[in-house]
Protein backbone atom coordinates (compact mmCIF):
# COMPACT_ATOMS: atom_id res chain seq x y z
CA UNK A 1 0.00 0.00 0.00
CA UNK A 2 1.15 3.82 -1.01
CA UNK A 3 0.70 7.00 0.04
CA UNK A 4 -1.37 8.50 -2.64
CA UNK A 5 -0.48 12.43 -2.48
CA UNK A 6 1.48 15.22 -0.49
CA UNK A 7 4.84 15.09 1.30
CA UNK A 8 5.07 11.40 1.20
CA UNK A 9 3.15 10.53 -1.68
CA UNK A 10 4.29 7.08 -3.41
CA UNK A 11 6.17 5.90 0.12
CA UNK A 12 5.28 2.27 0.78
CA UNK A 13 2.67 1.48 4.23
CA UNK A 14 3.33 -1.82 5.30
CA UNK A 15 0.46 -4.07 6.56
CA UNK A 16 -0.15 -5.94 9.93
CA UNK A 17 0.48 -9.28 9.56
CA UNK A 18 -1.74 -12.10 10.68
CA UNK A 19 -4.68 -9.58 11.23
CA UNK A 20 -7.47 -9.78 9.11
CA UNK A 21 -8.35 -6.23 8.31
CA UNK A 22 -9.84 -4.95 4.82
CA UNK A 23 -7.79 -2.00 3.81
CA UNK A 24 -9.04 1.03 1.86
CA UNK A 25 -8.35 0.67 -1.83
CA UNK A 26 -5.94 3.18 -2.93
CA UNK A 27 -8.96 4.65 -5.69
CA UNK A 28 -11.28 4.76 -2.93
CA UNK A 29 -8.57 6.31 -0.34
CA UNK A 30 -7.68 8.53 -3.52
CA UNK A 31 -11.46 9.62 -3.70
CA UNK A 32 -12.07 10.30 0.02
CA UNK A 33 -9.55 13.37 -0.02
CA UNK A 34 -10.36 15.16 -3.46
CA UNK A 35 -14.13 14.90 -1.35
CA UNK A 36 -12.42 16.73 1.29
CA UNK A 37 -10.14 18.67 -0.32
CA UNK A 38 -7.48 20.97 1.66
CA UNK A 39 -6.52 19.25 5.35
CA UNK A 40 -3.72 21.33 5.71
CA UNK A 41 -3.51 22.05 9.60
CA UNK A 42 -6.26 19.48 10.42
CA UNK A 43 -6.29 17.68 13.66
CA UNK A 44 -7.29 14.25 12.68
CA UNK A 45 -8.57 11.28 14.35
CA UNK A 46 -7.90 7.36 12.86
CA UNK A 47 -10.25 5.17 14.36
CA UNK A 48 -10.18 1.09 13.37
CA UNK A 49 -6.72 2.40 12.24
CA UNK A 50 -5.38 -0.97 10.87
CA UNK A 51 -2.30 0.06 9.10
CA UNK A 52 -2.59 3.94 9.93
CA UNK A 53 -3.03 5.14 5.89
CA UNK A 54 -5.44 7.05 6.47
CA UNK A 55 -4.75 9.07 9.02
CA UNK A 56 -1.39 8.58 7.72
CA UNK A 57 -2.59 9.95 3.95
CA UNK A 58 -4.10 12.82 5.87
CA UNK A 59 -0.40 13.88 7.52
CA UNK A 60 1.26 13.53 4.12
CA UNK A 61 -1.51 16.10 2.55
CA UNK A 62 -0.76 18.79 5.78
CA UNK A 63 -2.55 17.64 8.86
CA UNK A 64 -0.80 18.99 11.88
CA UNK A 65 -1.71 16.18 14.10
CA UNK A 66 -2.95 12.45 14.02
CA UNK A 67 -4.13 10.01 16.77
CA UNK A 68 -4.60 6.67 15.86
CA UNK A 69 -6.75 3.99 17.81
CA UNK A 70 -6.62 0.59 17.46
CA UNK A 71 -7.05 -2.54 19.56
CA UNK A 72 -4.83 -5.06 17.96
CA UNK A 73 -1.07 -5.04 18.95
CA UNK A 74 0.13 -5.80 15.75
CA UNK A 75 -2.01 -3.48 14.28
CA UNK A 76 -0.53 -0.72 16.65
CA UNK A 77 3.02 -1.76 16.20
CA UNK A 78 2.99 -1.50 12.12
CA UNK A 79 1.24 2.21 12.52
CA UNK A 80 4.42 2.81 14.77
CA UNK A 81 6.84 1.57 12.49
CA UNK A 82 5.03 3.16 9.58
CA UNK A 83 5.35 6.56 10.94
CA UNK A 84 8.60 5.99 12.11
CA UNK A 85 9.90 4.65 8.30
CA UNK A 86 8.07 8.16 7.15
CA UNK A 87 10.49 9.84 9.32
CA UNK A 88 6.94 11.76 10.54
CA UNK A 89 7.96 14.01 13.94
CA UNK A 90 6.49 12.14 17.21
CA UNK A 91 4.91 15.27 18.21
CA UNK A 92 2.66 14.97 15.12
CA UNK A 93 1.04 11.73 16.49
CA UNK A 94 -0.63 9.33 19.03
CA UNK A 95 -1.34 6.00 18.92
CA UNK A 96 -4.11 4.37 21.33
CA UNK A 97 -4.18 0.40 21.58
CA UNK A 98 -8.41 0.51 22.74
CA UNK A 99 -11.68 -0.79 22.17
CA UNK A 100 -12.50 2.30 19.26
CA UNK A 101 -15.93 2.20 20.92
CA UNK A 102 -14.87 2.62 24.06
CA UNK A 103 -12.54 5.46 23.57
CA UNK A 104 -14.83 8.33 23.61
CA UNK A 105 -14.80 8.99 27.13
CA UNK A 106 -11.04 9.10 27.09
CA UNK A 107 -10.74 11.43 24.15
CA UNK A 108 -13.51 13.70 25.83
CA UNK A 109 -11.67 13.81 29.23
CA UNK A 110 -8.49 14.78 27.65
CA UNK A 111 -9.96 17.42 26.03
CA UNK A 112 -8.99 16.23 22.55
CA UNK A 113 -11.12 17.96 19.56
CA UNK A 114 -10.89 16.81 16.11
CA UNK A 115 -11.73 18.37 12.85
CA UNK A 116 -12.00 15.14 11.08
CA UNK A 117 -12.33 11.61 11.89
CA UNK A 118 -12.06 8.50 9.84
CA UNK A 119 -14.30 5.79 10.99
CA UNK A 120 -13.42 2.37 9.01
CA UNK A 121 -14.84 -0.26 11.23
CA UNK A 122 -15.15 -4.27 10.18
CA UNK A 123 -18.60 -4.91 7.99
CA UNK A 124 -21.77 -6.36 9.00
CA UNK A 125 -21.15 -5.98 12.31
CA UNK A 126 -23.79 -2.36 12.80
CA UNK A 127 -19.94 -0.78 14.28
CA UNK A 128 -20.34 2.33 12.16
CA UNK A 129 -23.21 3.20 12.94
CA UNK A 130 -22.34 2.83 16.64
CA UNK A 131 -19.46 5.19 16.17
CA UNK A 132 -21.51 7.51 15.04
CA UNK A 133 -23.62 7.13 18.33
CA UNK A 134 -21.06 8.30 19.99
CA UNK A 135 -19.05 10.46 17.94
CA UNK A 136 -22.51 12.40 18.10
CA UNK A 137 -22.46 11.51 22.02
CA UNK A 138 -19.15 13.40 22.72
CA UNK A 139 -17.71 16.42 22.78
CA UNK A 140 -14.81 15.41 20.32
CA UNK A 141 -15.47 17.27 17.27
CA UNK A 142 -14.59 20.98 16.77
CA UNK A 143 -16.99 23.62 15.07
CA UNK A 144 -16.01 22.01 11.45
CA UNK A 145 -15.68 18.59 12.52
CA UNK A 146 -16.16 16.11 9.41
CA UNK A 147 -16.56 12.26 10.26
CA UNK A 148 -15.82 9.84 7.19
CA UNK A 149 -17.46 6.53 7.09
CA UNK A 150 -16.37 3.61 5.25
CA UNK A 151 -19.18 0.51 5.71
CA UNK A 152 -20.74 -2.19 3.07
CA UNK A 153 -23.17 -0.08 1.10
CA UNK A 154 -26.42 -2.26 2.66
CA UNK A 155 -25.16 -1.38 6.46
CA UNK A 156 -28.10 1.03 7.76
CA UNK A 157 -26.29 3.85 9.39
CA UNK A 158 -29.56 5.41 11.00
CA UNK A 159 -29.04 6.47 14.18
CA UNK A 160 -30.78 9.90 15.88
CA UNK A 161 -28.38 12.15 15.75
CA UNK A 162 -27.98 15.38 17.32
CA UNK A 163 -24.83 17.06 15.90
CA UNK A 164 -24.03 15.80 13.06
CA UNK A 165 -25.78 16.02 9.16
CA UNK A 166 -25.15 13.32 6.54
CA UNK A 167 -23.45 15.73 3.59
CA UNK A 168 -22.90 12.96 0.67
CA UNK A 169 -22.59 9.31 0.31
CA UNK A 170 -20.35 7.59 -2.82
CA UNK A 171 -20.32 4.14 -3.65
CA UNK A 172 -17.62 2.12 -4.86
CA UNK A 173 -18.91 -1.48 -5.80
CA UNK A 174 -20.04 -2.62 -2.18
CA UNK A 175 -18.07 0.00 -0.29
CA UNK A 176 -20.11 3.23 0.60
CA UNK A 177 -18.76 6.39 1.66
CA UNK A 178 -20.40 8.55 3.80
CA UNK A 179 -19.86 12.10 5.19
CA UNK A 180 -21.15 13.26 7.75
CA UNK A 181 -20.42 17.30 8.82
CA UNK A 182 -21.34 19.19 12.49
CA UNK A 183 -24.04 20.87 12.73
CA UNK A 184 -23.17 24.63 14.00
CA UNK A 185 -24.05 25.10 17.74
CA UNK A 186 -26.46 27.57 16.02
CA UNK A 187 -28.61 25.41 14.95
CA UNK A 188 -30.57 22.33 16.51
CA UNK A 189 -32.08 19.50 14.62
CA UNK A 190 -32.50 16.49 14.90
CA UNK A 191 -30.82 15.04 12.23
CA UNK A 192 -31.91 11.20 11.86
CA UNK A 193 -29.82 10.02 9.23
CA UNK A 194 -30.12 7.30 7.23
CA UNK A 195 -26.98 5.65 5.96
CA UNK A 196 -29.37 3.03 3.83
CA UNK A 197 -28.72 3.06 -0.32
Amino acid sequence: MRIIGGEYRSRLIAMPKGVDIRPTQDRVREAIFNMLGDVSDKTVLDLFAGSGASGMEAISRGAARAVFVDNNARCAETIKANLESLGIDEYRYDIIRANALSVFPRLDKDEERFDLVFVDPPYYKDIARKSLINIDSYDILTQIGIVVVEHFKKDSLLAPLQTLFQEKERLYGDTAITIFRRIPDDKSKNSNISGDV
